[in-house]
């Protein structure tokens, strides 16, 4: 599409949309910038980013007058795709793209896009990191913190981007057809934005519906939404298991990962204790990432020698520190009840976990039952610490805490931590409404934890 000082409506004045509005001046649009929260100040969303020729900023409503001036609205992905005002857009056949399809728009070489439920940071960062080892141009981008569209103009055709994509980012593409694609997993998430599982399931396959033979898609074979997705995706499959040996794939038995090829040859790869990650959760993402990189190109000793000397991800399933003969452990990005089992199951002490906080209509029977008697406490903050405190007590769990600060939950933790225990943040639900985001709770867990004895 030829934008050449043509108006584009940018939808949110968040990082995502302050991305966007720079790339789009930088490849002649006149960009508008669209936040519905009226009290924020036109100039200062202007003044964020930066020098972009021509951009204006509404806060609150658009002028009628200027509503059908656009040739193009970009949304960012906090906005919903049914939000009620993007309905007169496309009643005028104005084309809706997310940051993602702008981006894959004016960029070039390769990409590689990682979704699913849980793993998608850890895997994503992962695959950076082999990449980075083998390649001379390389970019992490995506849901993972940076905007693609930042990005985009300084790709060449031997770049390869590197993409961590949500199910709220795959509303909203149309071209976009990567590489490499990879859906690691999908569990009950996000329903308060997509309303059913079909749509989310549905929403994460957007991510291979441009991909051909020509291309690779990563799938888990042990999720069964993945496994059948196996069966009508338009890519090549690759699969990966955790749970039996694949006649083609990456699989692991035992505690060794092999790779099976198309040939009938198998190759033993590595010892799942050659790793610095813990976690049966780490191990397919592992998995994942080897598949990922050998459709890129990598050379398999790249991949494993990078794989041995790689560490957790920040926030997710973070050895903090020990303190007193307790172990203290981050997993702030445990936001939902798969990411939050595969948390707690990685735990080898008596726990203490701090559960709670934004409700996004999530279940949390399985979550609860998947304590195994591991959780000596359950310690709870948040909207859903009422909801998940009965849940709990409905499944036998007795010593429950309800705090009404994080501060007062890690205090509670630490009071009933003895030698040889560990605490575990990890919270089954998201961080909003008391944190803006996950990282921000995770820092101030750590925070705390350093605070201990002092």
């Amino acid at each position: 599409m030829d934008l050449q000082n043509k108006k584009v409506l940018v939808v949110g004045s968040g990082k995502s949309g302050i991305g966007a509005a720079r790339l789009l001046g930088k490849i002649g649009a006149l960009p508008v910038i669209f936040d519905s929260n009226e009290k924020l100040d036109v100039q200062e969303i202007i003044d964020k980013a930066g020098q972009v020729p021509g951009l204006t900023a509404f806060a609150g409503s658009i002028p009628d007058e200027q509503k059908k001036e656009f040739a193009l609205v970009v949304i960012s992905p906090g906005v919903p795709v049914d939000a009620p005002f993007l309905e007169e857009y496309r009643r005028w056949s104005v084309p809706i793209w997310g940051e993602i399809e702008l981006a894959y728009a004016c960029g070039r070489g390769k990409v590689a896009a990682i979704t699913g439920t849980n793993g998608k940071t850890t895997t994503t960062t992962l695959v950076g990191k082999i990449m980075e080892a083998c390649k001379p141009s390389v970019y992490v981008v995506g849901n993972i913190g940076n905007p693609y569209t930042d990005i985009a103009l300084e790709t060449r055709e031997d770049t390869v981007t590197v993409a961590e994509i949500s199910s709220f980012q795959l509303e909203t593409v149309h071209t976009f057809k990567p590489a490499v694609s990879a859906v690691l997993n999908i569990t009950p998430d996000h329903l308060d934005r997509h309303h059913t599982m079909e749509c989310y399931v549905e929403t994460k396959e957007r991510i291979a519906q441009r991909q051909t033979k020509e291309e690779t898609c990563v799938l888990n074979y042990e999720n069964s939404y993945t496994r059948e997705f196996g069966d009508r995706c338009p890519a090549k499959v690759v699969y990966f298991s955790s749970g039996r040996k694949l006649k083609e794939g990456i699989y692991l038995e035992g505690e060794e990962i092999f790779l099976a090829e198309e040939t009938g040859s198998v190759q033993r790869l590595m010892n799942i204790h050659e790793m610095n990650l813990v976690g049966m959760c780490n191990v397919e993402n592992v998995m994942a990432s080897i598949a990922i990189g050998k459709a890129l190109g990598a050379p398999m000793d790249i991949i494993l020698n990078v794989i041995r000397s790689f560490r957790a991800v920040e926030h997710r399933i973070e050895y903090v520190d020990t303190k007193n003969g307790v172990d203290y452990y981050n997993d702030s990005k445990g936001t939902n009840p798969d990411a939050a089992i595969q948390g707690i199951r990685a735990m080898s002490k008596p726990t203490i976990l701090i559960g709670g906080g934004y409700d996004k209509q999530s279940s949390y029977d399985e979550w609860i039952e998947a304590f195994d008697g591991k959780v000596k406490a359950l310690v709870l903050i948040g909207q859903t610490k009422e909801k998940i405190a009965a849940c709990a007590s409905s499944h036998g769990v007795e010593n429950i805490f309800i705090a009404d600060t994080f501060e007062e939950a890690f205090a509670i933790c630490v009071g009933q931590a003895l030698p040889g225990d560990a605490v575990l943040l990890s919270p089954a639900c998201a961080s909003w409404g008391m944190f803006p985001n996950y990282e921000a709770r995770g820092k101030l867990f750590k925070e705390l934890v350093e605070k201990i004895g002092v």
